[in-house]
């Protein structure tokens, strides 16, 4: 099924950016969007948008005969900008619950969600060139979207296209079907044990969640042992050793409960130390091709104004680098009228134009470095698993200490003033941040199917623009049918919002001075070892250990990390196999094949279950099975059994070139979960 550029756009100009795929594209924002927004605030999870926006585009354009690959790929471009954007609801609800807003003001509120995002994606066009068309980062999600797109278009021979769909329906099928049956209570979704290591606890825990086994095969195996040393780092010795420290559980609380309390408290902001520390190494490490992607940009706009624009290669034709310069220097104009309404009240009103003008060079740095950060954590690990709220803390943290530097003795109700402030900033920032991580997985699909880039950069405009219309009025509706925990006033069903609760208790601990920032130096001392580490790896040919998937093992929980290692093992292996084949290169197509499919499957039912979840206000709507001992035993044994099938399955299927005749391998039958 591999393609050249030429084949997916046969026959010249073709259709890409048309007002039916820009419709349909808003049309699934505004559900994805709703779905994304309340499942973030009522559990603290959302799920990626790009794949299930491409099923559903590829289902309505087939009926139009002119539809195109690259029309579709508007679509979703579209519809992943604005549902990732909903991830705004990890810092928009601190303002409520620190008592600064009642409610969210609607303009006010979508001028800050549109001005990070459309900073994300101008920020993200010289990006494309330093991380995307120069590197060889994995982007597992944007592989599995043009894989998706590729087999929808019908790209490739036609047995190797049947095998191709074959294998991406059966293995949706069984990721969907055991995401269903855990969902009933079949099965279960997640699997922990807690138990006492010295003076200490720990926990061993895992999500049964064959789309983080998808992941795994796509992003390799340094990436996946970079993180399992992560995962080492964080519960074989952090968890605990602060555990211990800790002393006696509290009277009422679960050993779970209190290891939990620990990770988030103590080991997470160690994660946080550890990741900046990597992306600040990172960073370094991509300035040079970022300022080769900004000269390739400007040699480009050189073309145009020339008359040669049409002679450029396909992958040159960026939206031109003077709107995007021009476009980022209007926004700060916005942004300081946006900051001056909060600037309004004591102790920023006693000076408040110094203070917006640093603010504005904070937001203007600050967002380059988070816009290249997160798009190599998105190329690393794919947008969904990144840990954008491990961004969101190193952002606030940055404003934060300005403030504090500015204004220090501030308390009381000044010290809430700052705290709004802080966090209306960091709002400006992760706006930047969700849309950079999301941009440059959409941007890698494009060059996969072979789309052109300014056309996908004004569709990720578009969706950032629909996106933020639709959130603040879905934000209110929550707020005053729930409201959220730690909120004044806040009711019995008042609705978690992990994230923004954390990030918020950042704000406040920095300005009231009760930040343990020696849990931040640790994390940063963890990164420079690794940072260490890693170089002498590479100087000696001995592979890699990628700082970011450290931090990010250190960082996110064990349940939501554990299977990427899994998976990139399993990959390992299978590629191991592909490779010893006469027809390699499909062997190998067929695996990126079947992990595709397990992301699309458990993708699609995400948006099914965050649908059905809204409109009963139930966390567990579909639970017919109640909670038995034996259920933990019987999901490990169905998810191996789907995991091992499907494998087997897969090199039944690839075992033979896709011209010999007589193959007709059938489903696999120890997966079938019907």
């Amino acid at each position: 099924m591999a393609t050249s550029g030429k084949a997916l756009r046969a026959g010249g100009d073709i259709k890409e950016l048309t007002i039916r795929g820009i419709i349909l594209g808003a049309l699934i924002t505004v559900v994805f969007t709703a779905a994304n927004v309340y499942l973030g605030l009522k559990i603290g999870l959302t799920f990626a948008t790009s794949i299930p926006a491409a099923v559903i585009s590829m289902a309505v354009l087939k009926f139009f005969r002119d539809s195109t690959i690259q029309e579709n790929n508007i679509v979703q471009t579209i519809a992943s900008a604005a549902g990732t954007l909903s991830a705004i609801i990890f810092v928009l609800p601190g303002l409520v619950m620190v008592g600064w807003w009642t409610g969210f003001p609607y303009w006010l509120s979508v001028a800050v969600i549109a001005i990070g995002g459309i900073l994300g994606v101008m920020y993200s066009v010289p990006l494309r060139r330093a991380l995307v068309t120069g590197t060889d980062l994995p982007y597992p999600e944007g592989v599995a979207a043009a894989e998706v797109l590729k087999v929808g278009a019908g790209v490739g021979g036609a047995e190797e296209n049947r095998r191709g769909l074959v294998m991406i329906i059966w293995s949706s099928v069984v990721s969907a079907g055991y995401a269903l049956l855990a969902a009933l209570g079949a099965v279960g979704s997640a699997a922990s044990k807690s138990f006492r290591m010295g003076s200490g606890a720990s926990q061993v825990s895992t999500s049964f969640s064959l789309a983080l086994i998808g992941v795994g095969h796509l992003v390799g195996l340094a990436v996946g042992a970079a993180m399992f040393v992560g995962l080492l780092i964080s519960w074989a010795y952090l968890v605990p050793h602060y555990t211990s420290l800790a002393g006696a559980i509290p009277v009422g609380t679960s050993l779970d409960d209190f290891i939990g309390d620990i990770f988030v408290h103590k080991v997470r902001f160690i994660g946080a130390g550890t990741i900046g520390v990597a992306a600040i190494w990172t960073l370094l490490r991509i300035i040079g091709p970022i300022i080769a992607g900004i000269r390739g940009a400007l040699a480009a706009n050189r073309e145009r104004k020339a008359g040669r624009g049409e002679d450029l290669p396909l992958t040159e034709r960026d939206m031109p680098i003077g709107i995007v310069a021009g476009t980022i220097l209007a926004s700060m104009i916005p942004v300081g009228l946006l900051l001056h309404a909060f600037a309004n009240t004591p102790p920023i009103s006693t000076s408040p134009a110094v203070t917006i003008v640093i603010s504005i060079a904070y937001i203007l740095i600050a967002g380059v470095v988070i816009a290249a950060v997160c798009g190599y954590m998105a190329g690393l690990i794919g947008a969904s698993n990144s840990p954008i709220s491990g961004v969101g803390i190193l952002s606030v943290l940055g404003i934060a200490l300005i403030l504090a530097a500015l204004f220090p003795h501030s308390s009381g109700e000044m010290s809430k003033s700052l705290v709004a402030f802080a966090l209306f900033v960091t709002a400006v920032i992760f706006g930047v941040a969700t849309i950079s991580n999301n941009n440059l997985q959409d941007l890698k699909t494009g060059q996969l199917v072979d789309a052109t880039p300014w056309r996908q950069q004004v569709a990720l405009v578009l969706g950032v623009i629909f996106g933020s219309v639709v959130i603040p009025p879905i934000l209110d509706v929550l707020n005053t049918a729930f409201t959220f925990q730690g909120a004044p006033g806040a009711k019995e069903t008042a609705l978690a919002a992990p994230q923004a609760q954390l990030i918020s208790a950042i704000a406040q601990g920095v300005l009231g001075g009760n930040l343990d920032w020696g849990l931040i130096g640790i994390g940063a001392g963890i990164g420079a070892v690794v940072v260490i580490i890693d170089e002498a790896l590479k100087a000696t040919k001995r592979g890699s250990m990628p700082p970011l998937a450290v931090g990010m093992g250190i960082y996110l929980p064990m349940a939501l990390t554990l299977l990427i290692p899994i998976g990139a093992l399993l990959g390992y292996f299978y590629d191991k196999w592909a490779k010893r084949r006469s027809n390699a290169e499909f062997a190998e197509r067929m695996g990126v094949l079947l992990a595709t499919g397990l992301i699309v499957g458990e993708s699609l039912f995400g948006v099914i279950f965050a649908g059905i979840v809204a409109a009963t206000n139930k966390d567990a709507p579909l639970a017919v099975v109640g909670a038995y001992p034996v259920v933990s035993a019987v999901s490990v044994v169905v998810f191996a059994v789907a995991v091992l099938g499907l494998y087997a399955w897969t090199r039944n299927q690839a075992a033979t070139s896709p011209d010999a005749p007589g193959d007709h391998a059938e489903p696999p039958k120890e997966a079938n979960f019907r």
